[in-house]
């Protein structure tokens, strides 16, 4: 019981960071390019090596334990790419200029917001409530969208907690930093069209709720069958969840910020930090 509490508590953490970059969003007339894109390239290098340097491995071993060498192998590679097909299924799914894993910047998402002009005062309000309704109509799309694409990505932080307390803090920490500009892309629209700063924050929190939540359900759903077969199909699912959401999401995103050489250093820093943790902690 006490792993299950600190599983659900780090998913939580790193579910409700959402509110982070809403307030980060919500206080600041601008993003800074350099910090988003070395969290960024971090998340991806913690996920990128934990996924398949710990995790991977782990869930082969217990397959082939259970199933023998050949099955085994083939159950971790096809539990793997089942959790890959999954994510990209659901990022499929979703409009990319909707969808929360097609990351802005702040001054991005302010392009179309509510400015002051010189115009007649009757075509301004017009142009503003025409802007404020769709505004809206994005922050809470992305809000839902958010909302879909954190389930499995929580049963991903709470799996790999319960798989290894010791490791599961940076992996939270970079789920964490992941989320942080989602939690910019729902509150930045959803602020310009309402001019409500708590409603703002107050979707962005709760579409970060969705992690832990998603995070429960898979444990209840999954906990009257649990088995040494079934924990390694999880183990190597999540890992190929882990690894897309970083090749899909964070390395690109970090680009798109401007910033590729850093983001590269930022990755092989999450790796060495996750290197040495792996050995020290493990």
């Amino acid at each position: 019981m006490q792993d299950v509490l600190f599983a659900f508590t780090l998913t939580l953490f790193a579910g409700l960071s959402t509110g982070i970059g809403s307030l980060l969003a919500l206080f600041s007339q601008k993003s800074n390019p350099k910090l988003l894109a070395i969290s960024l390239g971090f998340s991806a290098g913690v996920m990128i090596y934990v996924s398949l340097v710990d995790i991977f491995p782990e869930a082969q071993h217990s397959l082939v334990g259970e199933l023998g060498p050949v099955p085994g192998s083939w159950a971790t590679i096809i539990s793997f790419f089942a959790g890959m097909f999954l994510i990209g299924v659901i990022d499929r799914l979703v409009p990319s200029s909707e969808n929360p894993h097609e990351l802005h910047s702040i001054e991005e998402l302010c392009a179309d917001c509510p400015q002051d002009s010189h115009h007649i005062e009757q075509v301004r309000k017009r142009e503003e409530a025409e802007s404020n309704r769709q505004l809206l109509r994005m922050g809470l799309f992305t809000a839902f969208a958010i909302t879909i694409h954190n389930f499995p990505e929580g049963i991903a932080t709470f799996i790999a907690a319960l798989q290894s307390p010791q490791i599961a803090i940076p992996i939270a920490v970079a789920i964490a930093l992941h989320n942080i500009p989602e939690g910019i892309a729902v509150s930045v629209p959803i602020y310009y069209a309402t001019g409500s700063r708590k409603k703002a924050f107050l979707y962005s929190f709760l579409s970060g709720l969705s992690e832990p939540v998603g995070a429960l359900m898979g444990y209840l759903i999954l906990r009257p069958f649990m088995s040494q077969a079934l924990m390694g199909a999880v183990f190597a699912f999540v890992a190929g969840i882990m690894v897309f959401v970083a090749l899909d999401e964070l390395l690109p995103s970090a680009r798109e910020y401007g910033e590729h050489h850093l983001a590269i250093y930022a990755l092989i820093g999450g790796m060495m930090l996750m290197a040495v943790s792996l050995i020290l902690f493990v």
